[in-house]
């Protein structure tokens, strides 16, 4: 276990139980925040997460023999985004259906990020990673943890704030300790990482994607434009 590993798990649970305090005391606002945010979840999207996930598909795809068809991986992300959506739409119905809080869907849906959390924890701490990449890659994964969260505090400020956060920061705390002490063939964390890439980009569109009365463009474009030529510089430097 690296210092780094130490510092970017410390400060992923850090984000995961105060988060909403972080945004809500913020000078630049909620708005303005969360759409800088989201602007760095798009970019990270586009420029890290289907790179990747193509190279992983290269790689890999041809180890099935004969049945491979050049897509598995694809696939595998593809019911990432099937099973997340089957959840955000019964969330959807659960919070028509109960206005009033009640209902037992809301841990059923916390749990369901709260291994989200966990894999992708996993993923960032079993790939491997080190030094400038891991930290940089870090970063926008710490943003994204804290968009994921403010979305389920809004949902239900109260059940979120008393027991949801911590079921959250369980899971990336978990996916920290297997990531870290465990070790995986690079195919199974190929398989999960194309799992997740997929339920990830689901939540970016759906959640992160500032909606038309709470946008602010100027902060959004700016969270794009900063991460993407960062990245793409750091790339060329280092060739990752």
């Amino acid at each position: 276990m690296t210092l780094g590993n130490i510092l970017i798990g410390m400060a992923y649970l850090f984000v995961q139980l105060f988060s909403n305090k972080l945004i809500a005391s913020s000078k630049i606002g909620p708005n303005r925040w969360l759409s800088f945010s989201g602007g760095i979840a798009v970019s990270y999207v586009f420029v890290y997460v289907l790179p990747s996930l193509h190279k992983y598909q290269e790689e890999y795809g041809g180890k099935a023999g004969d049945l491979t068809m050049e897509t598995e991986l694809y696939f595998i992300g593809l019911i990432g985004v099937m099973l997340f959506y089957t959840v955000h739409k019964a969330a959807d119905k659960a919070e028509r259906k109960h206005r009033n809080g009640e209902g037992s869907f809301f841990w059923i849906q916390i749990s369901f990020f709260g291994l989200y959390n966990m894999l992708i924890a996993f993923i960032v701490f079993g790939s491997g990673k080190e030094g400038v990449e891991a930290a940089y890659y870090g970063i926008a994964i710490g943003f994204h943890y804290m968009a994921v969260s403010h979305d389920l505090w809004i949902e239900d400020p109260k059940r979120y704030e008393k027991f949801g956060r911590y079921i959250l920061a369980g899971g990336i705390f978990t996916g920290w300790i297997v990531g870290i002490l465990a070790s995986f063939p690079p195919l199974i964390l190929a398989i999960i990482f194309a799992f997740i890439s997929g339920a990830m980009i689901l939540n970016v569109l759906k959640k992160e994607l500032p909606s038309e009365g709470k946008a602010n463009l100027p902060a959004f474009l700016t969270g794009v434009l900063i991460h993407t030529i960062i990245t793409m510089t750091l790339k060329a430097i280092f060739e990752w």
